[in-house]
């Protein structure tokens, strides 16, 4: 069996090929540049609607990389209400996301704090508010005092995939990894942020939530390489899309000598299509700012308002005077009303598709 890469000496001395990684570290760091621009030019709403998504998506999709679905819109309604975004709609959330996402928000709003101890408790005791994972009682706020394995297939013919750090060694270890979390400012933040993702994940210092806590403190220091807590892109939503890739890597370089160039070429290039997809997600931000620009001063009630925003939002299926009524929760006249009144504003058409009840879309800015 290959010894993993903590069973060596001095195993934190980690080395990379520049070589390997300098161009597309370049390619990101160009990226996020751009990407601050475009959301720079677009102006308040819209980039607050973009940190919106963004840091929704990174909370759902998060919890999905471990099998948990969350609801979005209790998601983003939590999110909305922390950051004081007034968005039509908020619903109210259960504690065990608000848990989740004030863990989130400590992370990229207070990015320039030091990341300590006591602070992780913190983060591990709201991912966890009943001391509990699923059925299993759990240590919760504070570092595990068990073995950890990482096990698949069924019983009596598991696999161990990894086996974390000693529990009596994690204490030395995290100590080790934080001070140099805070204090060593010679590296790349965006390469930080790569180290720091897989030396947390190698010690695995908590009993559950290791992952979500490793992808919380990559997005604190792609915060600081931004110095933002504007975010606009979802790391999380991307490693979901590249999860079979992300445990394979990971997999991978555990057991190397301290050579951690795949693990950083694999992190550069999920970084850099986690913003091309912003691309798309910024191009109907954008539309969606355009289009309350150009309706500032036009009287939309707020059923009204709450019913645009989601056909801009990506709404399911064909708009209908029922669904607008039921999702509103008012009568079909009311909602007949509201439509007819945004047709003859132009803001809302008819589709061409006869039938008994007409269908409406947007008209096109």
């Amino acid at each position: 069996m290959a010894r993993y890469i903590y069973e060596h000496k001095n195993w934190t001395d980690f080395t990379w090929d520049d070589k390997a990684i300098n161009a597309i570290l370049g390619e990101v760091r160009l990226m996020q540049g751009k990407i601050i621009g475009q959301m720079n030019a677009l102006g308040f709403f819209a980039k607050e609607e973009a940190t919106l998504t963004s840091l929704t998506l990174d909370v759902v999709k998060s919890s999905e990389i471990e099998g948990e679905l969350l609801n979005y819109e209790q998601v983003r309604s939590s999110i909305a209400r922390r950051l004081g975004i007034n968005t039509a709609g908020l619903v109210p959330s259960s504690r065990h996301i608000e848990g989740i996402v004030e863990m989130m928000l400590d992370a990229t709003q207070r990015y320039k704090l030091p990341l300590t101890e006591k602070r992780l408790f913190g983060w591990h005791a709201a991912l966890f508010p009943t001391g509990y994972s699923g059925p299993y009682k759990i240590e919760v706020g504070r570092y595990r005092t068990g073995k950890i394995q990482i096990v698949s297939g069924a019983m009596g013919k598991e696999k161990v995939h990894y086996e974390a750090v000693k529990p009596e060694l994690v204490k030395t270890e995290m100590d080790k990894f934080l001070n140099w979390f805070n204090n060593d400012n010679t590296l790349d933040t965006v390469l930080k942020a790569a180290i720091a993702h897989f030396w947390f994940i190698i010690i695995h210092p908590f009993d559950d939530g290791n992952g979500r806590i490793g992808r919380a403190i990559t997005d604190m220091l792609l915060a600081r390489a931004e110095n933002s807590g504007e975010r606009f892109y979802s790391m999380s939503s991307q490693i979901l899309v590249e999860r079979k890739r992300y445990y394979k890597i990971l997999q991978k370089v555990q057991h190397s000598t301290g050579n951690i160039t795949e693990w950083i070429e694999w992190f550069l290039h999920c970084l850099k299509n986690a913003m091309l997809a912003t691309e798309n997600t910024t191009q109907k931000i954008l539309q969606k700012a355009e289009f309350w620009k150009l309706h500032e001063q036009t009287p939309i009630n707020e059923r009204q308002r709450l019913m645009l925003n989601k056909l801009f939002d990506g709404f399911e299926g064909k708009l209908k005077t029922s669904k607008w009524a039921k999702i509103t929760k008012t009568s079909t006249d009311t909602a007949l009303r509201d439509i007819k009144d945004l047709v003859e504003k132009g803001i809302l058409k008819p589709t061409n598709e006869g039938g008994r009840s007409a269908n409406y879309k947007l008209v096109d800015l």
